[in-house]
């Protein structure tokens, strides 16, 4: 049985279990991190020295890391796909974690996790610019298909479609992205996806 430790709120949990969704598995997910705790036990620093979430066990195999959760998932369940096109879909995941994250995670915790009286607008500027011109990359891929590794949904889209969610739930003005408003109402298509990631409020 698959053991997931996290909660619903936190944006590498919702990575970890859309794929579940998308996979259709057995599992059990535990509360963890923040206002749940236990990520400082020593039980769980067992598992995780990170003291993060999330963490699985998957029958006695634990694993940390939400990229690298979701890569293990659908090695072990996804469809069979060619080296390049696996290589393909961890480019855009990849991407995700090194381009994507750093101005979007500074936004939301702007505007979302920040008291009005103690933000800062020059951070938000900032971190939105970067936001924007990060996301007009992939507004230009998806002009010519319809998910990130191509014709199907695939892994490669798990890490930026958690991101995309956040950046179009996010209490701001932002500029359009044609294209990327269309995947992101694609996604929101996939049960899996609106269960795990559309339908949970940013917290």
């Amino acid at each position: 049985m698959l053991k997931i430790w996290g909660r619903v709120n936190s944006i590498n949990v919702q990575k970890v279990m859309w794929a579940v969704g998308e996979l259709k598995l057995p599992h059990e997910r535990v509360d963890a991190g923040m206002a749940f705790g236990m990520v400082n036990t020593p039980e769980y620093r067992k598992m995780n020295p990170n003291g993060r979430v999330p963490t699985i066990d998957y029958d006695g195999f634990v694993l940390w890391e939400s990229n690298v959760i979701v890569r293990y998932l659908y090695a072990k369940h996804g469809p069979t796909r060619s080296l390049e096109q696996g290589y393909n879909e961890e480019k855009w995941m990849e991407w995700t974690t090194s381009t994507v994250a750093a101005p979007m995670t500074t936004v939301f915790w702007q505007l979302v996790r920040t008291s009005a009286d103690k933000r800062d607008p020059a951070a938000i500027e900032a971190a939105t610019k970067q936001a924007v011109d990060v996301l007009r990359i992939a507004d230009d891929h998806l002009a010519s298909r319809p998910f990130m590794g191509g014709r199907d949904f695939s892994m490669g889209d798990i890490p930026f479609g958690c991101f995309v969610n956040r950046w179009y739930q996010l209490p701001m003005a932002r500029p359009a992205h044609p294209n990327l408003e269309r995947y992101y109402a694609r996604l929101k298509e996939r049960p899996a996806y609106r269960q795990h990631v559309a339908a949970i409020p940013l917290t």
